[in-house]
């Protein structure tokens, strides 16, 4: 017979399993600016930064098997809403409210092994004030940001990039200087007595950044800058 504390002890160790495996996770930064939102990470081989539908996009450390279950989960469902309903229905909210469940199913089934995944997921709207960004965790867990995002595989370095990201003034961020800026929040993050920049960071590594764009001036609103 399975008690409260046998139960209680065995979320404790699926846990410490999904963070182990995220420690390794590059992190993840997504800012709501008003050419729209600018998401920036750095990866060893496979992306994790995706357009998941019109207007939505996904940024991801984890698995990778399991970050490519979530992304066509992800997009399967916001097609079918699409189709069902209309395009105007389909909302973030909606589509983090979907992921969650199976999340947490399988991090409370011990008959099978979590995901390791922690994402974010952002909707770029009529205005910055109209965006919306959440973070959705291994555990089916999920929040709403206020126009800034980050991901990280542990606590100190997710508490720096909280920080830093919290002295940014938004509202006057063109493209290029939110670039720079968040290069420098992301070295700070990994290296913060500043002995290395983000070029000497990434130098065996792969930039990734992207912008979902508010108002595109052709068809394509997801842009790899």
């Amino acid at each position: 017979m399975i008690t409260p504390y046998d139960w209680q002890e065995g979320m404790g160790h699926r846990s410490e399993y999904v963070e182990s495996r995220l420690k390794s996770g590059t992190p993840v930064l997504l800012v709501s600016i008003e050419a729209g939102i600018l998401a920036l990470t750095v990866r060893r081989h496979a992306r994790k930064i995706y357009e998941i539908y019109d207007r939505l996009l996904l940024g991801a450390i984890g698995q990778q098997s399991d970050v490519e279950q979530i992304r066509v989960s992800a997009i399967e469902f916001s097609h079918q809403e699409g189709f069902q309903r209309s395009e105007d229905d389909v909302t973030i909210q909606r589509v983090v409210n979907a992921l969650s469940q199976p999340l947490k199913r399988a991090f409370g089934d011990f008959n099978t092994a979590p995901f390791v995944f922690r994402g974010l997921f952002g909707e770029v709207g009529d205005t910055p004030s109209d965006d919306a960004i959440f973070l959705l965790d291994y555990d089916g867990d999920f929040s709403m940001l206020n126009r800034r995002g980050y991901l990280a595989g542990d606590q100190d370095t997710a508490d720096r990039l909280k920080a830093s990201l919290g002295e940014l003034d938004l509202d006057k961020l063109t493209p290029s200087k939110a670039i720079d800026h968040l290069k420098k929040i992301w070295a700070n993050a990994l290296e913060p007595d500043g002995n290395r920049d983000f070029e000497s960071l990434t130098e065996n590594l792969y930039p990734e950044i992207a912008l979902l764009a508010r108002h595109p001036e052709g068809e394509e609103r997801f842009k790899a800058l």
